[in-house]
Parts: structure tokens; C-alpha cells; sequence
């Protein structure tokens, strides 16, 4: 099983420790890639689908590195369900 269909599954069980970096990870494997963001962006991130035209974006999280599984998790499973690619 490769990295990307193990972040894949691991994503659907909407664990508490999916972090950051997994997330990024996953996206790319999605062909998302990161934009540049603005200096007063903060923490957040976005990542962009050129084929779709479609933009995911949220924050990193800090001081950990476990992404909120209510609010990020759900909402990029969703999007990704609405773009058949989950």
C-alpha cells in the first residue's frame, strides 16, 4: 500500500493525530500545490487544484502539529468527496 492511499485511510477514520504534515502531503498527491500567501496571512495555507480551479485552505495548527478533526478534517473530506477524488 503506498504513502498516499495510507494517508488516504487514515483520513476517512478522522483520527485525532492526522497532522499537518500528512495533510500537505496528502493534498500534493492530489495535485494541490501550495500557494504563496500574503505576509499578514498568518498561519493559514493554501493549497490549489489548477485543473479544478479549486482552492483548500486553513490553518496551520500550533503549538501542535495535529490538525482540528471537526473543523479541518471534515471539511477537506468533503471538498475532496465533491471533487470525486475520495
Amino acid at each position: 500500500m503506498s504513502r498516499q492511499e495510507k494517508l488516504r485511510e487514515k483520513l476517512l477514520r478522522l483520527p485525532g493525530n492526522f497532522t499537518y504534515n500528512e495533510m500537505v502531503t496528502l493534498l500534493r498527491g492530489f495535485g494541490y500545490i501550495e500557494e504563496e500567501r500574503r505576509r499578514s496571512s498568518g498561519s493559514a495555507i493554501m493549497l490549489y487544484h489548477k485543473e479544478l480551479n479549486d482552492k483548500i485552505m486553513f490553518h496551520k495548527p500550533h503549538p501542535e502539529k495535529e490538525l482540528k478533526k471537526m473543523y479541518i478534517l471534515k471539511m477537506i473530506i468533503e471538498k475532496l468527496k465533491n471533487n470525486k477524488m475520495l
